[in-house]
């Protein structure tokens, strides 16, 4: 059977005039080489050659950028390996497809990693975006302010990505509570029940807040409570002053963000390793 195209809905948005690799290049300095650590207690440590982000509790830890050769890459991963393992925990290699060099991601799986699911780097400018887009009749978007909204965010998470989710609850609990908050979530409801749910984190000194963790009950999807979640972040990133919005897309959301006007930079696949040996 053919292909069928349908017309590009109203909110469809031609990204064709971002400079492409100047906002690459912004989010890689910004993001990548100035990261903030997830948890108050946690800290950034810089090498020549490598940013490493160090949680502790149940924040993010990993190497968030690299600039290596293929001369001195496998000792450079050598040497995170035997760093890491200090920490006797699961770290992450977040590798990107512009890292070089350019067999990285083999030398990676040689010394043990293993990868997760590629992402897409997507990026769209605010000011760009359509804002109001309501949801559909019978949901409402509720803005996540304490305890009770962060167990909603939970509950969807692990309905629609499998999993126990307890941890991401914790963190973006500590988030809300900081002054100012480095985070916000929203989530959907139907009647009383949570359907859908989606988080965001505010990145200061930056161009970029990052949306995270969108995600809709399969009952509810394709009526447009998902653009309405990415509308509603995206206001909120408007209002604190952010320029972008960045997502790391799976196969599922990417089409859809890019219809919404998001362009694809680059692609992202995590490296986990197990942590321990040296």
């Amino acid at each position: 059977m053919p292909e069928t195209r349908l017309p590009a809905p109203t909110w469809f948005w031609s990204a064709t005039r971002m400079d492409r690799q100047a906002v690459l290049a912004a989010f890689d300095e910004q993001i990548r080489r100035h990261p903030e650590p997830d948890t108050p207690d946690g800290h950034v440590e810089h090498d020549d050659t490598m940013i490493r982000r160090v949680s502790v509790g149940d924040g993010w830890t990993g190497v968030t950028w690299c600039d290596l050769d293929h001369v001195s890459a496998d000792a450079v991963i050598a040497a995170q390996i035997s760093r890491f393992a200090e920490l006797s925990r699961p770290w992450e290699w977040k590798h990107y497809s512009y890292d070089q060099p350019p067999d990285l991601p083999d030398r990676l799986l040689a010394a043990g990693f293993t990868p997760q699911p590629a992402e897409a780097l997507l990026v769209a400018e605010i000011a760009d975006l359509t804002l109001d887009v309501p949801p559909p009749p019978g949901v409402e978007l509720l803005p996540v302010v304490d305890k009770h909204g962060v167990e909603a965010v939970v509950s969807v998470h692990d309905e629609v990505f499998g999993g126990d989710y307890s941890a991401l609850g914790r963190t973006l609990l500590a988030g809300l509570a900081r002054q100012p908050g480095s985070a916000a979530a929203v989530v959907a409801v139907a009647g009383r029940r949570p359907i859908a749910a989606g988080r965001l984190e505010f990145h200061p000194g930056t161009d970029f807040a990052s949306l995270w963790g969108g995600g809709t009950l399969p009952a509810w999807r394709g009526r447009g409570v998902f653009r309405s979640l990415v509308a509603h972040r995206a206001t909120l990133a408007s209002a604190r002053g952010f320029r972008y919005l960045q997502v790391d897309a799976s196969k599922d959301s990417r089409p859809i963000l890019q219809r919404l006007g998001f362009v694809e930079l680059a692609t992202t696949t995590p490296f986990t390793h197990p942590g321990g040996a040296r």
